[in-house]
C-alpha cells in the first residue's frame, strides 16, 4: 500500500508550541472521555486502527469491513475504507533521559535495539528521539535503521522529567506519517515530575488523532511488581495507573522489563501487533467535539483494540 493511500480526512494543525502546551484550552467532553484540546477546521473521515485477538489471545488477520461495527457515541457508523494490506511500520522510539534513567539506560537502548530487529522490511521506519524537560529529535524517520545512533550511546540521564508533554509531542510528528501502520513507544521507569499535560490530557491528543502509545517500563527486578524479588505493589509501580490508561485510550498498551528476555519478548509483541492492525476508515459526526469510538467484532468471541474516541469539527493540533 502506498503510503496516504487510507483516506484518513484528518489534517494536521496546531497542538504544542515550542515548549508553550497550547492544549490548554480544553473542550469538555462527556465524563468518560479525557480531556482534548480546542481545533480547527473539519474532519471528513476517521481513521482507526484495530488490533483483534481471539480467545487464546492469537492474532486474527482475515476479516473484511462487514466484520466490524463502529458506534461513535452510541450511532452506527458505516465503514468507508477498510485496509488489512502489509503496510509498512513507523515507530517513533522515545527514550526517557532524565536523571531517573541513570542505572537503567542501558536497558532501555537494548529494548530499543530488539524492537530495531523486528522492522526488517523496505517500507518499515523508525526515528529515534529522547527527552528530560525537552523533547530532541537523534534520529529522523530512516528506514533501514539496523541500530540505534552512537550518540544515544554518549548520553547520560540527568535532570527532571516532562514524560506526558514528550509522548504528546512525539505523537503528533507520528502522526504525519500517512499510509503506515504507525505508534509511539516509549522507554521510561515511569516517573514524571515536570509535565504542563496530564495523562488525561495525552490521552486525549493521541487518541484523537489514532497514534497508539506503547509505554515500556524500563526497571530492575526489585521494582518490577511482578518479579519474585519485587520491593514494591503493583499499585505504587510508575508504569500502572494513569500511565496504563493513557496507553489503553490511545489503542496501545502498557508493559514493565526486567530481564533481557522480557525486553526481547515485548518487543517482537509491539511490532507484531503493529503488523497486524486492521485500518479503517468512516464518516465523521457532524457535531463538533469530543465524540467516544466503540469499535467491536461482529463475532462475540473476538476482542477489538481501538482508540478511544476523535474530535469532530476540528482538526489535530501540530507544533508552532
Amino acid at each position: 500500500m502506498k503510503r496516504g493511500s487510507l483516506i484518513t480526512g484528518i489534517a494536521v494543525v496546531g497542538l504544542i508550541g515550542s515548549g508553550q502546551i497550547s492544549s490548554r484550552a480544553q473542550q469538555a467532553g462527556p465524563a468518560d472521555a479525557p480531556p482534548v484540546a480546542t481545533f480547527k477546521a473539519s474532519v471528513d473521515l476517521v481513521r482507526v486502527s484495530a488490533v483483534v485477538r481471539d480467545k487464546k489471545g492469537r492474532f486474527v488477520h482475515d476479516l473484511t469491513a462487514r466484520d466490524f461495527e463502529i458506534t461513535d457515541g452510541g450511532i452506527r457508523r458505516s465503514i468507508s475504507d477498510f485496509r488489512r494490506d502489509e503496510a509498512g511500520v513507523s515507530v517513533a522510539m522515545l527514550f526517557d533521559v532524565s536523571g531517573s534513567m541513570e542505572l537503567t539506560m542501558p536497558q532501555a537502548r537494548e529494548a530499543a535495539g530488539h524492537v530495531l530487529s523486528w522492522l526488517t522490511r523496505e517500507e518499515d521506519e523508525a526515528a529515534v528521539y529522547t527527552f528530560d524537560t525537552r523533547l530532541d529529535e537523534v534520529t529522523p524517520f530512516t528506514s533501514r535503521l539496523s541500530t540505534l545512533p552512537d550518540k544515544l550511546a554518549a548520553v547520560r540521564p540527568f535532570g527532571a522529567t516532562s514524560l506526558h508533554d514528550a509522548i504528546a509531542r512525539t505523537a503528533e510528528k507520528v502522526a504525519s506519517r500517512e499510509g503506515l501502520r504507525r505508534a509511539v513507544v516509549v522507554f521510561t521507569d515511569g516517573l514524571d515530575n515536570a509535565s504542563r499535560l496530564t495523562p488525561g490530557e495525552v490521552s486525549g491528543i493521541a487518541s484523537a488523532i489514532d497514534v497508539p502509545v506503547y509505554i515500556v517500563g524500563v526497571v530492575s527486578p526489585v521494582d518490577d511488581p511482578a518479579a519474585p524479588t519485587a520491593a514494591i505493589s503493583p499499585e505504587r509501580a510508575g508504569i500502572n495507573g494513569s500511565l496504563n490508561d493513557l496507553a489503553t485510550w490511545t489503542g496501545g498498551r502498557t508493559f514493565v522489563v526486567s530481564s533481557i528476555a522480557q525486553r526481547s519478548l515485548v518487543a517482537r509483541q509491539i511490532v507484531d501487533e503493529l503488523r497486524h492492525q486492521y485500518l479503517i476508515a468512516f464518516e465523521s459526526s457532524q457535531t463538533p467535539g469530543w465524540h467516544p469510538l466503540v469499535v467491536r467484532a461482529r463475532d462475540k468471541d473476538l476482542t477489538v483494540r481501538a482508540r478511544s474516541g476523535y474530535i469532530a469539527g476540528q482538526s489535530r493540533p501540530v507544533s508552532h
